[in-house]
């Protein structure tokens, strides 16, 4: 669920939370959030789902924070609490940030002992997107789009925001166009060809190739077609993630061309075979696209 920050007439209204109150409250000392307060240990998966579809990567350092009634939290999960924060901007990674001070809406687990963490003075990774005629406010991509700052995910997240920004990067794919094997001309020896559907409509194909006596290989072309199979994508890399994540568990039966049962029998092998070397995408969180 993506949602908004509020506007400043909203925060004055209708509860005990208030702008007057929040910019008036003495911050608390800076320290490292507890650790019920910071995220699981997000997977490849989980960093491409949230930084896609964010324009703005921002390092920030929370200044204050104030909790928002369970009432005033739409779609709030069990044992989370809504803070909205101001956080000042130590460096953007991504996109044209307006203001230095911002303002947002996030989600976080309550902490241990079922109080509210207090994140004042703790620097976040915020994936977001930008509220127009509000550069002071933004929009997380996710509830849960505010990640602690640490080296490590720090360069886990920008070398999956270099594999976004390649011009030759994989389109996302969305499921399976048709899929067709073909017997060759010796016993044992076939092609398969799964033709996928893609954002940009371009040629994406994965080829799977049996040959006597061998094990079937298989690879992926995006954007043109090529001979040859160069074996399945790196786990963890853009294209595995296309695949793996969205590729769906079981071959849809329209997709399949076969003209008979020998050959469409082939193809949902090939499928499975294809579905089990990319292995499962392991997201690890709660929000999920």
């Amino acid at each position: 669920m993506n949602f908004r920050v509020f506007p400043r007439h909203m925060i004055l209204l209708g509860g005990s939370l208030s702008i007057l109150a929040l910019c008036g409250a003495a911050p608390a000392r800076a320290q490292t959030p507890p650790a019920a307060a910071v995220s699981p240990a997000l997977t490849y998966a989980d960093l491409v789902d949230l930084a896609e579809p964010a324009s703005l990567v921002i390092k920030a350092k929370i200044r204050k924070q104030a909790t928002v009634e369970a009432e005033r939290s739409p779609g709030l999960r069990q044992g989370h609490v809504r803070l909205y924060i101001v956080a000042r901007v130590e460096q953007p990674v991504r996109g044209v940030v307006a203001s230095d001070s911002l303002r947002y809406l996030a989600d976080v687990p309550i902490g241990q002992n079922g109080k509210v963490p207090k994140l004042t003075g703790s620097q976040v990774i915020l994936l977001a997107r930008p509220v127009p005629g509000r550069p002071e406010e933004i929009q997380l991509v996710a509830p849960d789009a505010q990640l602690p700052a640490n080296g490590e995910l720090e360069t886990r997240l920008r070398s999956v925001l270099q594999e976004l920004s390649a011009p030759d990067r994989p389109p996302s794919v969305s499921g399976v166009r048709d899929i067709l094997s073909v017997p060759g001309n010796l016993a044992g020896e076939s092609e398969t060809q799964l033709f996928l559907r893609t954002s940009d409509q371009d040629v994406a194909l994965i080829s799977v190739i049996r040959r006597p006596g061998g094990d079937p290989t298989w690879g992926v072309s995006w954007g043109e077609l090529v001979d040859g199979v160069t074996g399945p994508p790196v786990r963890e890399t853009l294209a595995w993630y296309r695949l793996a994540c969205f590729l769906p568990p079981r071959l849809p039966a329209r997709a399949n061309l076969g003209a008979d049962q020998a050959s469409r029998a082939l193809a949902e092998e090939d499928y499975r075979l294809v579905r089990r070397e990319l292995g499962d995408c392991g997201r690890s969180r709660l929000s999920q696209p």
